[in-house]
């Protein structure tokens, strides 16, 4: 069976300011797709306000009304959101669809070095922009500076466009690095990772207490959340009447960013599907979602144990799909960040933008940064270290750093 190319996916932007663009996607179904596009859609900064999905599990169709950001790659959206669609090939400009578990070859990983004569503030940020800019996946981070205070960046990145093997596109890099760093910018260097980046990603072993369990779990006591964010009114219900084959999963709760990709995701990594869903943000910045799901073997979730385990992940992944953390380390200040990686092995998009972007604004100098990833019971989280710097002047109280984070991260500012 096959599909003009064109049809697949269609963006429709708005007409005037106010409303929202319209993303039709209408290809293959797998399980999952759905985390995949919405995927995609974060790692370009876009907000989805409203949302329809249908399958009978072979075809699909998805529709995401959306919100962008003046400078938005609309083009490059649709051909970003093209190739997580199910893999395919092209003859006489017909896309036709290969099997599912015909997975692409994992992207080459490649050491970007550079030196800085001195910690700018901001600088760190500067340089993430400008990565997400030329779609440099970072992959690993560690930074330092050294005692004569020059900055050593380390960055493992993976290139979306396949070609930072060649000359032009390292050229490129460098030069998008220079044009934001000026004189600031010491030395320059891209190589092919190899073994390196095992040595590089394995980061500290050491993990704080704060992460290992106050971070990392969402603890009852007396009834109720040890957590500030506890109080944030989420319901989830469960109903298998409705539907003779299908179980009907309702959610309410306050919208954050990325949420429709949070709820996806953890589908996702259940294995199940989504049949029909329906997904919107009211007036009053609340999401209501209604989703029609069945298991892997096409049934519905009629075991109690299945249904509360479900439920409960939903309900943590949607109250605090990211942990933040602001300890001492001896002396000194240290803000972590922690999110938890797909069964896939893919982490969530923007983290580090976000988190550098957070510190800039708040005037935070960062004197080193990672970042790793641990598994901690029995799940892969992805780790983000940030030592702060307060050698030239005060950081923001700790409190401040907290919140701070935590509003770029959840779209709360």
């Amino acid at each position: 069976m096959g599909i003009l190319h064109e049809d697949m996916v269609v963006i429709s932007q708005a007409e005037k300011a106010g409303d929202p663009t319209v993303i039709t996607v209408n290809c293959s179904d797998k399980t999952g797709l759905g985390c995949d596009l919405c995927r995609v859609i974060l790692l370009f900064g876009i907000s989805i306000c409203r949302g329809d999905v249908s399958t009978d599990g072979k075809w699909c169709y998805l529709v995401f009304w959306v919100v962008g950001k003046p400078e938005t790659r609309w083009n490059l959206l649709t051909k970003r959101l093209l190739e997580v669609c199910p893999s395919h090939f092209t003859t006489s400009g017909i896309y036709y669809y290969r099997p599912e578990n015909q997975q692409p070859k994992p992207l080459d990983v490649f050491l970007l070095k550079f030196w800085c004569s001195y910690e700018q503030e901001g600088l760190l940020h500067d340089v993430t922009k400008v990565l997400c800019e030329l779609e440099l996946t970072i992959e690993r981070v560690k930074v330092s500076t050294t005692p004569d205070g020059k900055v050593m960046d380390l960055f493992f990145v993976t290139d979306t466009r396949e070609l930072l093997h060649t000359k032009r596109r390292q050229d490129e890099t460098i030069h998008c690095l220079k044009a934001v760093l000026g004189n600031v910018l010491l030395g320059c260097e891209i190589e092919l990772a190899e073994s390196k980046v095992t040595a590089c990603s394995q980061g500290s072993p050491y993990l704080p207490s704060v992460i290992t369990e106050e971070m990392l779990s969402l603890e009852w006591t007396n009834g109720r959340l040890k957590r500030p964010v506890a109080s944030i009114p989420i319901s989830i219900t469960v109903d298998n009447n409705l539907s003779p084959s299908h179980t009907l999963v309702q959610i309410f709760c306050p919208d954050h960013k990325g949420l429709v990709y949070d709820i996806m995701r953890t589908l996702k990594d259940y294995d199940i599907q989504i049949s029909y869903g329906r997904f919107y943000e009211n007036t009053k910045g609340n999401c209501e979602v209604d989703l029609f799901i069945m298991q892997a073997d096409g049934k519905k979730i009629v075991d109690p144990n299945k249904q509360d385990a479900l439920c409960s992940r939903l309900r943590t992944e949607l109250l605090c799909p990211l942990r933040v953390a602001v300890v001492n380390r001896g002396p000194d200040t240290e803000l972590l960040v922690a999110n938890p990686v797909q069964v896939s092995g893919k982490g969530r998009p923007l983290v580090f933008y976000d988190i550098t972007l957070a510190l800039k604004d708040l005037s935070t100098r960062i004197f080193s940064a990672e970042i790793v990833r641990h598994m901690i019971r029995d799940r892969e989280w992805e780790v983000y270290r940030f030592l702060l710097d307060e050698g030239v002047c005060p950081s923001a109280p700790k409190n401040k750093i907290e919140e701070g984070v935590r509003n770029i991260l959840m779209g709360w500012e």
